[in-house]
């Protein structure tokens, strides 16, 4: 810098002549210039250099680099072929697995003659017996007019047994595990040899199967008394969770809106309590119970995220409190339905109490800013509920019975949907859901008839849910079909799940 002032000052007074200016730029011209020749020369000795140790710098290849893609190329390039590997390929034959099956039963058609049958065919079929895998051979008998005889347990022509399909659909759809994982799991703990092509087969036959199942659980859940409602987005639009005491649905892929729930849970039309968040989609049922654990969760927030504003905590502990007096009014056997209504006369007025002068000075005011406009919209809101009476239904509800027998009072919050919905949004954050109408219309069949189970049966095991499978078998009907008739209830002319996932066309 000192150079170039010095020769600024020598220009200015007229020390420094033009032809030395002149000179001057020239050589530093000529200077550049070779420095650039040379930094180009550097640059292509160093490309040839990356070139000869494979890439370097870590550049990516624009082809595989792997040993298939290698002997592809090897062999467009007129090298021999590689070698295949000998022995068989692909599936056993039918006539193999007949020789290494565990044993032979015969199966004749029903109500025929066993001396006026003839043998048709046999058919190997995976079955589950003491925890392990066995392949039996079924010797298929006809009757003198075509009649066949049915495998108990085998869902048309599968190789599979209605256990092995059912104890599928709960790893990946009740535990959440992966096709690959719960293959794993049935090789593993039970022998059983199943790739991921013939899972995904057999639950699409089950599903297909247990689809009327799922329409008499539609119709059950029409006409329950209590119903818990919540949804949550997924990989196609949303999943809904519509639990009551006859039914639990899980509708997946489907759109979160009225026009959707009308198809299922018809406002117009649905005489029961529907429990649920304060979500506008609810707002047509005439029987509402609002979740608490929602308001209580705004207003414990309220007081964290300003702990120094002592109205924000006052106004939390007095809200806990009421709601900890109307479930202590609820669970008190002492009280008459009279007695117990005038308890939910005085929870009102305390909440009166509470909300109404913050209120009343709010409804003419704008709106506030920050955490004074969530507390402005939060007593809002819990002053709507309690003059519609949304706030309380639950003390006075009576106790739901569920088939199997067990009696469960009516909860003022909407955990149990919640908790439902819990395994679905964890397999959304990983990525572990289906991409296509197809998929999420065989999950919404096998979630729900699984979930269901658990209403109808005293324990919720793999031996008690085929136990009940095998009956449905010898009754002809399912458990859900007998408690349909059993309340002379009808299903509906229009199948429920093409209503509301219809199947895509073209």
């Amino acid at each position: 810098m000192d150079a170039i002032e010095s020769l600024q000052k020598d220009v200015q007074e007229g020390r420094v002549s033009a032809d030395h200016l002149c000179n001057l730029v020239v050589t530093l011209q000529q200077q550049l210039q070779a420095a650039q020749q040379q930094l180009e020369a550097a640059n292509k000795r160093i490309d040839e250099l990356e070139k000869k140790l494979g890439g370097g710098g870590g550049a990516k290849l624009d082809e595989a680099f792997s040993m298939r893609a290698e002997e592809k190329r090897q062999e467009a390039r007129g090298r021999k072929k590689r070698k295949q590997k000998k022995g068989r390929q692909g599936r056993l034959k039918s006539a193999d697995k007949i020789a290494v099956a565990k044993r032979t039963e015969a199966i004749y058609p029903e109500g025929v003659d066993k001396g006026q049958c003839q043998l048709s065919h046999v058919r190997p079929v995976w079955r589950l017996e003491d925890r392990q895998a066995v392949l039996i051979a079924y010797q298929i008998y006809r009757g003198p007019k075509n009649q066949y005889g049915k495998i108990p347990g085998v869902l048309g022509r599968s190789e599979f047994g209605m256990e092995i399909a059912t104890e599928l659909a709960y790893l990946i759809y009740g535990m959440g595990l992966s096709f690959e994982k719960a293959c794993a799991v049935l090789g593993f703990f039970q022998n059983l040899k199943l790739s991921k092509a013939q899972a995904d087969s057999l639950l699409q036959q089950l599903s297909r199967h247990w689809q009327g199942e799922f329409e008499a659980l539609c119709t059950l859940l029409a006409n329950s008394m209590v119903v818990h409602a919540d949804e949550t987005s997924w990989s196609l639009n949303s999943v809904w969770a519509l639990v009551s005491e006859k039914a639990r649905l899980l509708l997946f892929g489907v759109h979160k809106d009225a026009a959707t729930l009308e198809k299922v849970l018809d406002p117009a039309t649905f005489a029961g309590l529907v429990v649920s968040d304060d979500a506008a989609v609810y707002g047509n049922f005439t029987n509402s119970q609002k979740c608490w654990a929602h308001l209580l969760r705004k207003a414990i927030k309220l007081a964290l995220q300003d702990p120094a504003n002592a109205k924000y905590q006052d106004f939390t502990d007095r809200l806990f409190e009421i709601y900890r007096e109307a479930c202590r009014v609820q669970s008190d056997q002492r009280l008459s339905d009279a007695g117990r209504a005038a308890k939910v006369e005085a929870l009102d007025l305390r909440i009166f109490d509470l909300c109404e002068a913050d209120w009343r000075r709010n409804l003419d005011r704008a709106p506030f800013e920050g955490l004074a406009n969530d507390y402005r919209l939060l007593v809002n809101e819990i002053m709507r509920l309690a003059l519609d009476e949304q706030l309380f239904t639950f003390v006075t509800a009576k106790p739901v019975v569920q088939p199997n027998g067990v009696t469960q009072p009516v909860a003022g919050t909407n955990n149990e949907a919640e908790r439902t919905l819990r395994k679905p949004a964890e397999a959304r954050k990983t990525g572990r859901t289906n991409k296509a109408i197809t998929g999420a219309r065989r999950q919404t069949v096998l979630t729900s008839v699984l979930e269901s189970l658990r209403l109808y049966l005293k324990t919720f095991t793999l031996a008690s849910v085929m136990d009940e499978i095998e009956r449905w078998w010898q009754a002809g009907q399912s458990c859900f079909t007998k408690l349909l008739k059993k309340l002379k209830l009808a299903l509906p002319k229009n199948s429920v799940l093409d209503r509301v996932l219809p199947i895509p066309t073209g």
